[in-house]
């Protein structure tokens, strides 16, 4: 079996203090110590394979060293990314993300926090919204900190990592506007999403402000199936009254360009077709999609920080951190029927 380098080891390799190694090879710590004192104990642990010893650290800290990440649908291709980025923060600190899949059900989500909570997390990062209000009340009384992550909760109770929803829908009203659209329908998300609502709320300002018609559809959830039931319906109940779609997410919008096609109406001459999240493969749709860039890995990278600085603070204000985004323009939108029939 190998021997485990000791921190001593390394300290006597590189000439320092052990306390300087310690800090050295702490992220949240090296700021403190020269910069070429930090080269140099680095090469030192790496030259000896040095190996961080996390429990003990945690021993020292009363720290369990994991995290708790809950997520509403795995199968959701945003949530990867973010997850990406949460890891890519937490795993030079030396802390373990807890993954767990609520499947966006209030029990299941519930059980995966208590669960979380037994095995001694440090904190929670969760992107399910905590609706439920015994959630919130388990969660308080757990005395562990929260960072909500993409979706917000009622109260505004705990610190929100999110991306600019108000400006990445004006953006994508102003493109449908300068394409000389009119007449737009909505597929929202479930209403009981901080992100659908928002989303919604932000689109009848931007329509209003276009002089534009607006008609708005509610998912029952954000799924490719649901997005084309719902555009199902908008054909059938007004079929050539609108020249535009604009879906509260990516995997709304590939289910309303399935139901264009199934309804023998094209994308973008007949119908434009608009996504928000700018999810993995979105480029690759037929059309390939205009839609919101939201920094999904950047969200995930700062909700860690969040949590980062609320352990050590002991405690956190329930601010917003809104990431910006940006419009990504594809073949899925092009000029209302009536420009391009001129």
């Amino acid at each position: 079996m190998t021997r485990q380098v000791t921190i001593a080891e390394v300290a006597k390799l590189a000439g320092v203090h052990e306390s300087t190694v310690s800090r050295a090879l702490n992220p949240e710590t090296e700021f403190i110590v020269n910069s070429k004192t930090v080269k140099k104990v680095k090469a030192a642990a790496e030259s000896l394979n040095y190996v961080p010893n996390i429990m003990a650290r945690g021993l020292r800290t009363r720290l369990s060293m994991t995290v708790g990440v809950v997520i509403p649908d795995l199968t959701n291709p945003i949530f990867p990314e973010i997850i990406r980025g949460i890891e890519k923060h937490l795993a030079p600190l030396g802390y373990t993300t807890l993954l767990t899949d609520a499947d966006s059900s209030a029990s299941l989500e519930s059980s995966v926090v208590t669960s979380l909570t037994q095995r001694q997390v440090d904190g929670f990062i969760i992107a399910t919204g905590v609706e439920d209000p015994e959630i919130v009340k388990y969660l308080d009384g757990s005395g562990l900190p929260v960072v909500l992550v993409n979706r917000g909760a009622q109260g505004k109770k705990y610190p929100l990592v999110t991306g600019n929803d108000e400006e990445g829908i004006r953006a994508a009203t102003a493109h449908l506007a300068e394409l000389g659209h009119k007449s737009i329908v909505h597929i929202a998300g479930p209403m009981s999403h901080t992100t659908s609502r928002g989303r919604a709320k932000a689109l009848r300002t931007a329509a209003d402000s276009h002089s534009m018609k607006l008609k708005v559809y509610e998912a029952k959830s954000l799924t490719v199936n649901e997005g084309e039931r719902i555009a199902d319906k908008a054909i059938e109940q007004a079929r050539g009254s609108f020249t535009a779609i604009q879906a509260s997410t990516d995997l709304l919008a590939l289910g309303a360009l399935r139901s264009l096609r199934k309804s023998g109406l094209r994308c973008p001459e007949d119908v434009s077709v608009v996504g928000f999240n700018d999810m993995p493969f979105a480029d690759e749709f037929s059309p390939g999609l205009t839609t919101v860039r939201v920094p999904l890995e950047e969200i995930g990278r700062e909700s860690a920080r969040q949590l980062m600085r609320s352990i050590e603070e002991k405690a956190l204000a329930p601010i917003v951190v809104s990431l910006p985004v940006s419009l990504v323009i594809r073949a899925s939108t092009g000029p209302a029927p009536e420009l391009s029939h001129r």
